[in-house]
């Protein structure tokens, strides 16, 4: 009885011993599956994060663009105002000589007038002594 007491003692420690073996092996095994799905957590993270920093080199890059053609329009806004100006100016510079050239014609036809109108009073004094 003793020896199968001793057995059954053997069998128990070899049974605890496997038990534990096996036990180890199931955390270790749920462990590397935890260990998988973290990193596959972690890459998924990763992906997200290039992602976003490609959107915002993205953004980045358009708002470049958009600061150099604002830069342009200004510049080319300024081009047109000086034009503008300039075409007053030579508006205005015509219509001052149109009017000088308007001015001189009606002084010339004023001239004329008078010249008229003296030619007309010499036939009327005329007239008057005739009569």
């Amino acid at each position: 009885m003793e020896k199968r007491k001793d057995k059954a003692k053997e069998d128990l420690n070899s049974l605890k011993m496997d038990y534990k073996k096996l036990h180890r092996s199931v955390r270790t095994a749920s462990l590397g599956k935890m260990s998988e799905q973290w990193q596959q957590k972690i890459q998924e993270e990763k992906t997200k994060a290039d992602q976003w920093e490609k959107k915002f080199q993205d953004a980045r890059a358009r708002k470049v663009t958009l600061e150099k053609s604002l830069l342009e329009c200004q510049n080319k806004q300024m081009g047109l105002k000086a034009r503008v100006i300039e075409l007053e100016k030579s508006l205005h510079q015509y219509r001052s000589f149109n009017f000088a050239i308007e001015l001189k014609a009606s002084l010339g036809k004023i001239e004329e007038l008078k010249g008229r109108v003296g030619e007309l009073e010499d036939a009327l004094q005329n007239s008057e002594l005739q009569i």
